[in-house]
């Protein structure tokens, strides 16, 4: 009984604490002010550095300067390593000469995909008071007293390190010995001495001066009710970073804010400390989910970007100034006239680690993307399944119940491609495992599913039950597998299942053997065509300090929770993919989808934003956020459908779907405790509009497929800002409620209740943009208003493109894999119109060795030509070609020719001229096949 008792009373607070974060409340987080790093370093004010270039140990090899700093103030000596990087790119490292012990660094191979490879750099100038170094095409100047360092392209600075003087760099130290505590008083007070006493500590207390910042939180720190004892003591570091000439920079993702990011001169720093943060603000710098700590600065001449390669809670605060010209005058001719520079500063801080900033100097958006795909990777092209329609919901209750909804998505003619199921799935919160009651014949569900051409997604969280009838848990418990507590002991915290442990994803060997779970073997009940959901990654404890781990906790290597505490999210998804990849023999892509990530996680699944709201307000804001995580290299990302929380109306779920269908992760997902929204259940009018939506992204998926490849291979951006296409044009800088996929589609959702148009701004002064569904063209460089009832959203195709589609919609992406495509060419003002193809097998690694296609489309001359792009790519395909749509074609065509392999034939066609549409139908060429098609 007693027994019962204690596990009855723990399930009932477990309960209690999710009940407590299921909605946000804003005292669950720290501020600034409760924070004693974050107090320390914002209290710095910009002036002289105390730290100086100690040029007598200045050491030069062909890539790299090492040199020592030392702080005036102290007497501590840091060291300086400047390399250059192939690709214009720059990286800066400061740590301690000699530190007590080894400050923690992100293990090579594991965020950066390798070692960074080397550029020389060449001594251009060596002074008295600086040295100049060549890189590519910019200058790198070093000055001495006070040290700072300068990136400069032209005649125009770009990058400004430290030169507001706001380098702190806490270095370990010995804990200074307690005073003697005074001796008690020999007798006790008289009579009335007590409350004369009270009396006059008070007001010692309120005549006391207010905390100084610089003893704020040294050696140990109280936060609600929980004690962070702090045993390293103070070991946070932090710098200035300045974009001279510069007047927006964008990411950091993750915050619900807009995609241009604001000044914090009224508000706390923007900050980056991965948290499960329920119903979460909008328009505030609190962090949430995932933290990529990497920011682009961009203007009409030049983009640059900084990574600050540190895995600690981290802040940021972003100031609007304007630059010291004065100073750029005496080390290159860069004042022109009395113009005044604009210049955006932000001042980085972490808790721990080192500083090591990489600095991509551009020039353009996408070289910079390209700069730091070289450095984090890029986001590996995903199965054609998960870039499809899925549909989810916490959560799907039983066989009965898939099979139902499975069902009713046939009956009603929408198509998906994967259906989930959440934490009520499995055996008591027990991952790995199923409800042998609701799932008593798994294998047989996945298998009816896959007979679709559909997979399945079960959830597998970090936090595992701690019973010793788990097996998972068991066999972590019995090989020492979990992260431990502050005392040494393996570390407990409440989630899902009550008492839960965390293994410790830091550890290369946890990793493994966490891979190893997914094998079918050890999965029991799964099949290939199951994949994987990690959530509550960040991690979440429920009963923990803001809802997530004590920093103290210990991980691989002696290392504490707030050294890594950012990078637990990244190690799981990287974890399951490698599991994954691993139950295929490395032949199948993976698919993981994460709420917690890291620089990185774009090489190991996809993104979402978390428990939004169903509210017209989170539809909105889920565009720049979105933006802004494209901008971070999390391309394969997206927002709920309709909002995790809350039952939004009819018009707000269309609107959604709407949207979502032009976004490049496409999941619907809801509370437990919301109203069933599949979308068979809304009214017939919404219904069919959000059929309709969902069997558009199914034609645009050739379009999609392509999209991704280009990010696989480039780190170019899928959801794109105006600006990254449009890189000159001033009034996109800040434009965040319209957005381009690649270069080709402009897309503007309706994210107003009520709303039957909208104001599109259209760029480019000599483009022509084109509506998707009546092909009435709009110029560029203007805005223009669109009427958009509710079976509209503004999409818009640009003038000399050619946009590759498939418009038989079938039940699942996969049973459309062998049908043909239609090209949907859109001509510019000269005629004339390009675009391209990928194809592949849709699902495996064969790609990698060569297996696949990539086709060339060039209209010009009114001749359509076909040529292959890339000679690498050898593969075949049973797809061909069955329609083109040529839009803004002046007259009607006389005839129209194909030919192939030296062979011509005629070929139907018909022109409208209210559309000035030319269909041409029935190349019939295999789309991998050289041909032209000539129209007269």
């Amino acid at each position: 009984m007693a027994a019962t008792t204690i596990r009855l009373s723990s399930y009932l607070c477990c309960l209690l604490l999710i009940v407590q974060v299921h909605s946000v409340n804003r005292d669950n987080f720290k501020t600034c002010d409760q924070s004693g790093f974050c107090k320390r370093h914002r209290s710095l004010q910009p002036g002289n550095s105390p730290y100086v270039v100690l040029m007598d140990s200045l050491k030069i090899t062909p890539t790299q300067i090492s040199v020592q700093l030392l702080n005036t103030k102290t007497n501590v000596r840091l060291i300086l390593d400047l390399y250059g990087l192939q690709g214009n790119t720059a990286r800066v490292k400061i740590n301690e000469l000699e530190p007590l012990k080894t400050r923690y660094e992100i293990p090579v191979g594991d965020v950066l995909v390798g070692e960074p490879k080397q550029q020389d750099i060449k001594v251009l100038d060596k002074a008295s008071s600086s040295i100049t170094l060549g890189l590519e095409n910019s200058k790198i100047v070093l000055t001495y007293s006070p040290f700072r360092i300068d990136f400069i392209s032209g005649e125009e600075p770009l990058v400004s390190i430290n030169s507001q003087g706001l380098l702190k760099f806490e270095h370990f130290r010995k804990k200074p010995e307690a005073p003697p505590e005074e001796a008690a008083p020999a007798d006790p007070p008289a009579e009335g001495e007590d409350k004369k006493e009270d009396e006059e500590v008070k007001k010692e207390e309120e005549e006391k001066k207010p905390e100084d910042p610089e003893e704020s939180g040294l050696w140990e720190e109280t936060f609600k009710s929980f004690h962070d004892p702090k045993p390293n003591g103070p070991a946070s570091v932090g710098i200035d970073i300045s974009f001279p000439g510069f007047e927006n920079v964008y990411g950091i993702p993750e915050h619900a804010e807009s995609m241009a990011l604001k000044t914090t001169k009224d508000t706390d720093p923007y900050r980056l400390f991965n948290l499960d943060v329920f119903e979460y603000e909008l328009y505030n710098p609190m962090a949430l989910y995932g933290s990529v700590p990497v920011m682009w600065a961009h203007n009409e001449k030049s983009t640059v970007g900084i990574y600050w390669n540190n895995a600690a809670e981290t802040w940021i605060d972003i100031s609007s100034t304007t630059a010291d010209k004065n100073f750029f005058s005496k080390i290159a001719d860069l004042v022109k006239g009395n113009t005044e520079m604009a210049q955006m500063d932000t001042h980085w801080f972490s808790e721990s680690g080192v500083i090591d900033v990489f600095v991509m100097l551009g020039p353009r958006p996408k070289d910079v993307f390209k700069q730091y795909a070289t450095l984090t990777g890029s986001t590996e092209l995903p199965p054609l399944f998960a870039i499809s329609y899925h549909q989810c919901r916490w959560n799907y209750n039983d066989q009965e119940d898939v099979k139902n909804v499975d069902a009713n998505m046939d009956l009603f003619d929408i198509p998906f491609d994967v259906i989930w199921l959440d934490i009520e799935h499995t055996d008591g919160k027990r991952y790995f495992t199923w409800d042998a009651h609701k799932f008593p014949g798994s294998k047989d569900m996945l298998d009816a599913e896959g007979a679709k051409g559909r997979k399945m997604v079960t959830i597998v969280d970090p936090h595992l039950k701690r019973d010793d009838n788990y097996k998972v848990y068991a066999d972590a418990k019995n090989r020492d597998l979990m992260v431990k507590g502050g005392n040494g002991g393996e570390y407990e915290g409440w989630c899902w299942p009550g008492s839960s442990s965390w293994p410790d994803f830091t550890n290369p060997e946890v990793r493994n053997w966490w891979a190893s779970k997914f094998q079918y073997s050890e999965y029991d009940g799964s099949t290939p065509d199951l994949y994987i959901w990690n959530d509550m990654n960040e991690p979440s404890v429920f009963n923990g300090p803001e809802i997530t781990f004590h920093k103290d906790v210990l991980h691989h290597g002696g290392f504490e929770n707030r050294d890594v505490h950012n990078l637990y999210g990244f190690y799981v998804q990287k974890a399951t993919a490698e599991g994954i990849l691993m139950r295929s023999n490395n032949e199948q892509r993976p698919f993981v989808l994460t709420r917690a990530f890291f620089a990185g996680s774009q090489r190991f699944g996809a993104v979402w934003t978390g428990d939004n709201m169903g509210e017209w307000s989170h539809l909105k804001v889920s565009v720049p956020m979105l933006l802004t995580l494209n901008l971070a290299g999390i391309t394969f990302s997206g927002a709920d459908v309709g909002g995790f929380f809350k039952n939004p109306d009819n018009e707000l779920q269309t609107r959604w779907y709407q949207a979502a269908a032009f976004q490049p992760f496409f999941r619907a997902h809801a509370h437990i405790d919301t109203k069933r929204r599949e979308p068979y259940l809304l009214p017939e009018e919404n219904r069919n509009i959000v059929r309709d939506a969902i069997r558009q992204r199914y034609t645009y998926l050739p379009f999609w497929y392509t999209l991704f490849y280009h990010g696989y291979r480039s780190g170019e951006t899928v959801m794109s800002p105006l600006w990254v296409e449009f890189p000159e044009d001033k009034s996109t800088f800040k434009m965040d409620d319209e957005y381009l996929l690649g270069s080709s589609l402009l897309v503007k959702p309706i994210t107003d209740q009520g709303a039957t148009g909208t104001t599109v701004y259209f760029p480019g002064k000599n483009d022509v943009w084109y509506d998707i569904q009546t092909y009435q063209s709009y110029a560029g460089a203007q805005n223009t208003y669109i009427n958009a009832p509710l079976g509209k959203i503004p999409v818009f195709q640009r003038g000399g493109s050619i946009v590759p589609r498939k418009m038989r919609v079938r039940r699942s992406s996969s049973l459309m894999s062998a049908d043909p495509f239609t090209l949907v060419i859109c001509l510019n003002k000269q005629g004339e119109a390009e675009g391209d193809l990928y194809a592949d097998d849709y699902k495996s690694f064969a790609y990698r060795s060569g297996n696949y296609i990539h086709r060339e489309f060039s209209l010009k001359n009114n001749i359509l030509t076909s040529s292959n792009a890339d000679p690498n790519g050898q593969g075949s395909t049973k797809e061909w070609l069955e329609k083109l749509v040529i839009v803004g074609f002046p007259k009607a065509a006389s005839s129209v020719h194909i030919t192939v392999d030296g062979n011509s034939q005629s070929l139907y066609h018909s022109y409208d001229s209210t559309s000035r549409v030319l269909t041409v139908r029935k190349p019939g060429v295999n789309i991998a096949k050289d041909f032209t098609i000539t129209i007269q």
